[in-house]
């Protein structure tokens, strides 16, 4: 059974840093695109940003220049830094993975719990 755990998110003031962390766990036989989503009270989840395992990231328009995907390969882990941070990132973000649990059967999506970040003075 596979597994997606968050952890770092929390309070922050404007202009603050926080660093996510989500780590796969579980019967994994290979792992494509990593990436981060978020969903705002009363909004859609967006994507955030993306990490394929191999290739160019892709991020929001909205957190250019701010945020930094990356992912350890070896840990099964990918990471999204995220500075100079604005209270319209408060969100509960969410991990997810495409990801083939075995040999035997094709690659699906799956999701992490979420973590709550909140952006506020």
């Amino acid at each position: 059974q596979v597994r997606l755990v968050e952890s770092g998110g929390g309070l922050v003031q404007p202009g603050g840093s926080l660093r996510l962390s989500c780590a796969a766990s579980g019967t994994i036989f290979s792992i494509n695109a990593m990436g981060w989503y978020r969903q705002a009270p009363g909004k859609q989840r967006e994507l955030v940003a993306v990490i394929p395992s191999g290739g160019s990231t892709n991020y929001a328009d909205s957190v250019k220049g701010r945020f930094t995907i990356s992912r350890d390969n070896a840990k099964n882990t990918v990471y999204l830094q995220m500075n100079s941070l604005k209270p319209e990132d408060t969100a509960v973000y969410y991990c997810n993975a495409e990801l083939r649990p075995s040999y035997y059967i094709g690659y699906g999506h799956y999701w992490g719990q979420g973590t709550q970040v909140t952006v506020s003075s």
